[in-house]
């Protein structure tokens, strides 16, 4: 069993939380485009939701990986996509690497303070010429004695003008694309480094993202995370718990539209009957909720797998893949029986169309996850097997 009366303690508490602490400022937040990142951050570190799996040295509980998908999965209780977004920034995208590979020094400077919430953090992989294409990064960290000097730009940066360092990938040599990067952490203060714009973006309005530039920024060597030249290595590792994180926080996001959609449709009439009363219409909501919890299954096998310590690249590429295509499908299929009502901003509805688009995007696209799949298979063209 992958949960435990354990888990269902933090679950009660995390759900009372976003209940008093979060739901009742999404709208004004999604409004705002912007939420407390630091305010909010600082509640959950005080409770110790920033750190279930991060070790209890640095303030963290030590906990195996299963409670920090319990806490993906309960984010989707969220209403809207920006704010649980943000928060598995800071646990499962940012910190993963920085925790199992870093340093003493460099986890008590960077992790610790972001466990407890002092610290926002935000992940640098993506630039504008490469986004899910990772070994195409062009930024570049230099070696100057025992600094580095970065220069560069990313792109796409979430928690990006309020946070207080950056998980960077940078290359730092000229050899192979694989074995050339490095992770390095970089305080978002340090000079030259610049917010240069806050992005427009269609969905996820609550949270925050930014271009940011890079103009000779010196940090110290030893803000790196591990080895030299590892950094595509770790980021990858990296991946698989953000690629699991994004896939388990669609699951009780889906399931809301699925009941909001019910009530609408039972009380919304059109000739004569309610739209639920509609055989494609139940049917339908029947399919999908079916397909959730299909992608439950294979999520949390995934999370058993990766408890054991075996590599779940294969089944985390498969659940982020799943996740995206239904969160498309899903979220259209019902707003279409809203009808007019489905295209405005003031229902729930509209607002998970346009988060969820986001989930075949980020953290690797839909097309990046068949091209891993398909070279795992051996069917893709040059990969061992192909014909």
């Amino acid at each position: 069993m992958l949960f435990t009366a354990d888990h269902d303690d933090i679950r009660r508490s995390l759900q009372k939380f976003i209940a008093n602490e979060i739901n009742p400022h999404v709208d004004d937040w999604e409004k705002a485009d912007i939420f407390p990142a630091h305010e909010l951050f600082k509640k959950m570190g005080s409770l110790g939701f920033l750190g279930l799996n991060k070790p209890v040295e640095f303030g963290g509980s030590g906990l195996d990986y299963s409670y920090a998908l319990m806490m993906a999965e309960e984010l989707g209780a969220i209403t809207c996509g920006g704010v649980p977004m943000a928060i598995g920034v800071q646990t499962d995208m940012a910190t993963p690497a920085l925790a199992r590979f870093g340093s003493d020094e460099v986890r008590r400077e960077f992790l610790a303070p972001s466990i407890s919430g002092d610290f926002v953090a935000c992940i640098g992989v993506s630039e504008p010429g490469a986004g899910s294409d990772v070994a195409s990064i062009k930024t570049q960290a230099r070696t100057d004695g025992d600094d580095y000097v970065i220069d560069g730009g990313k792109m796409w940066i979430t928690n990006g003008t309020q946070a207080d360092w950056i998980c960077l990938l940078a290359n730092t040599g000229d050899g192979p694309v694989h074995r050339n990067k490095s992770l390095i952490c970089v305080p978002m203060k340090s000079k030259g480094v610049t917010v240069a714009r806050k992005l427009d973006k269609m969905g996820m309005r609550s949270s925050d993202t930014a271009q940011i530039f890079f103009d000779n920024v010196r940090v110290p060597k030893r803000n790196r995370i591990g080895d030299e030249g590892k950094g595509f290595t770790y980021q990858m590792i990296q991946f698989q718990e953000e690629r699991l994180w994004g896939a388990a926080a669609c699951l009780k996001s889906h399931e809301y539209i699925i009941d909001q959609t019910i009530a609408y449709t039972r009380n919304r009439k059109a000739f004569g009957q309610s739209i639920l009363d509609n055989q494609v219409v139940h049917f339908k909501l029947a399919e999908m909720q079916t397909e959730v919890e299909l992608l439950r299954a294979l999520i949390y096998r995934a999370a058993e797998q990766l408890v054991a310590g075996e590599d779940v690249t294969k089944l985390a590429t498969m659940a982020k893949l799943k996740a995206g295509r239904l969160g498309r499908e899903l979220t259209d299929a019902c707003l279409q029986y809203w009808g007019g009502m489905g295209f405005t901003n003031e229902t729930p509805v509209s607002r998970a169309y346009r988060d969820s688009r986001l989930t075949s995007i980020g953290g690797g696209a839909d097309e990046v996850m068949l091209m891993v799949l398909c070279k795992m298979m051996g069917t893709l063209p040059g990969s061992k097997g192909s014909s």
